[in-house]
This record gives structure tokens, C-alpha cells and sequence, in this order.
């Protein structure tokens, strides 16, 4: 069977599974499914109902341009131009990491320790990237508001176009701020203190990148990938700091890569933070450290 041969949705959609599949995605079908709804318009059931459609010419040649990206290695979600988290949409590029439902740990842990009832909460999310971790929690709490900061200002500015189309623009704030500057706590200062504070920070340890999976170290921002040479670099820089923008008795939670809670936790102990926590994601890894600041 040949791409021209094709002449049905649903053998399409088979010959492209398997094109994605033989180019080593761990989720194929999945791939499949959500570019086919890209191109197509169709969602899952119409797939399966419509698959002995026949498939125009011009449609069929953009969804064999779309699969050889993906087979490529680009990311489904770049292809898209959007990645669900925390059952929202969020527009992402080349700028920006593509949400991970493990970040979702991040945004229920707050959650947990903050309450979604609580008035007037400030949160402040360090690299926010798209701002699903920050978007997020104000699409939970409907009266607190938000600061995020990032040092890319073309990530900057796709979380303002997802804090607008999740019409929350009116309770948010973007700095363009790296966070391992010497006037980066002046800055934050001036904006708090706040209540809570998250960040997904870089966390991957430099000479590890090469090893990371082709989708992420040739597409995603590097930037937001490398963490020092032991991957702790922004843990400590933000630990050392938080102090002078945090609220006595606020919290401080993050997420951090395998085999780095007990270090970040540490970290943590070491500056006055109080009932330092770690909880563990869908897959039973310790992906979150949080704690409450104690001056």
C-alpha cells in the first residue's frame, strides 16, 4: 500500500500509525488521532465513523505533510499549535515547553495547600513559559490574581494570548525577568509579597541533555531544559531569594526531575521553610517539594 493509494480516512489513519510507530513515537495511535482532528476537523468517533470516507487530494497532501513533521520528530502539540493541561487550551510554539500532565501534580498539590475558596490569594509562577501552571490555578480560584515571569519574551507572549483566551488576562501580570540575575528579587520585591509561589524551573543537568528524546532536545527551548551541572541550579538560586518576595507563612512549591526531591527538600530545610513536603505523580515518582515559609 502506497501514500497514493489511499483513498479512505480510515486508511490514512492506519498507514500513518504505522509511519509513526516504525519512526519510534511511544504513542502513535494518539498522534494519529489528534492530527487527523487538526486536519480533518474530525474527533474521535467521526474518525471511526467516517473512516470509509474518501479523502480529497488537497487534504490528503496536508496530512502526509503533517505526518512527516511528526515523523520528524516535532512534537505533536508545536504541529497543533496547542496542548491541553488541566483540561484547558493552551496555545504553545517553539518557545515554549509543552505542558506534561506530570505538571499537573504541581497545580493539584497547590491546590491542596492553598484552597480554591481562599480570597484575595497572590501567586507567582517562576518561568512560566505558557502559563498552564499559573493560568491554571487562577482558572481554579476566581479571586486571586497572578504574576508570571520568564526570561524568553516570546514565551511571554504566548501565556498573554492563553491568558487572554482563557479570559484571565484581567487578573494577571508578565515580567520579563531571569531569575539568576542579581536585581531579579529587587524586581519581584517591588510586585509582592505573595502568597504562593510555583515554578517548573529547568531542571535537567547540562551534560544530560544529550540523552533526552529527540522531540524534546531538538525542538523544545533549551533554555528551559538546563538546569546547571547538577540540574539544582535554579532550585537554589530561587530557595536563596524567595524570602524577600514571599509572605511569612506563604508557600513554596515546585516540581522537580527524578531523584531530585530529598536534594530540593534539603534545600529547602536548610532556609527556614516549615512542613516540607514531597508527593509523587501518576506514576508514583516524587515530582513536587512544597514547603511554608517561616521569617
Amino acid at each position: 500500500m502506497t501514500v497514493k493509494s489511499l483513498i479512505t480516512l480510515g486508511d490514512c489513519i492506519q498507514l500513518a500509525i504505522e509511519k509513526i510507530a516504525n519512526s519510534g513515537s511511544l504513542s502513535p495511535e494518539f498522534d494519529v488521532e489528534l492530527l487527523t482532528e487538526f486536519v480533518f476537523g474530525y474527533d474521535r468517533t467521526k474518525q471511526i465513523v467516517l473512516r470509509d470516507q474518501t479523502i480529497p487530494e488537497i487534504k490528503s497532501q496536508v496530512f502526509w505533510q503533517v505526518i512527516e513533521r511528526r515523523c520528524a520528530g516535532e512534537p505533536v502539540a508545536y504541529i497543533i499549535g496547542e496542548q491541553e493541561f488541566w483540561s484547558l487550551p493552551f496555545q504553545v510554539n517553539k518557545h515554549t515547553l509543552v505542558p506534561r500532565a506530570d505538571t499537573e501534580t504541581l497545580v493539584e498539590v497547590v491546590i491542596k495547600r492553598i484552597g480554591v475558596k481562599k480570597k484575595n490569594t497572590t501567586f507567582l509562577d517562576i518561568g512560566t513559559g505558557s502559563g498552564c501552571i499559573l493560568l491554571s490555578l487562577l482558572h481554579e480560584n476566581l479571586s486571586a490574581k497572578g504574576i508570571g515571569c520568564d526570561i524568553s519574551t516570546e514565551a511571554l507572549k504566548v501565556a498573554r494570548q492563553n491568558a487572554q483566551s482563557l479570559n484571565l488576562l484581567e487578573r494577571v501580570q508578565f515580567l520579563e525577568v531571569d531569575v539568576l540575575n542579581d536585581n531579579a528579587a529587587t524586581v519581584l520585591e517591588e510586585h509582592g509579597p505573595f502568597e504562593c509561589i510555583v515554578s517548573n524551573p529547568p531542571y535537567i543537568p547540562d551534560d544530560d541533555i544529550h540523552e533526552l528524546m529527540h522531540d524534546v532536545k531538538d525542538y523544545e527551548p533549551v533554555t528551559a531544559l538546563k538546569g546547571g551541572q547538577d540540574g539544582l541550579l535554579f532550585y537554589r538560586r530561587i530557595v536563596s531569594t524567595v524570602g524577600s518576595f514571599l509572605r511569612d507563612g506563604g508557600l513554596l512549591a515546585f516540581e522537580v526531575g527524578i531523584d531530585q526531591a530529598d536534594a530540593v527538600a534539603s534545600l529547602m530545610d536548610a532556609v527556614n521553610f516549615k512542613q516540607v513536603e514531597k508527593f509523587n505523580d501518576l506514576a508514583g515518582i516524587p515530582r513536587v517539594v512544597s514547603g511554608y515559609y517561616a521569617k
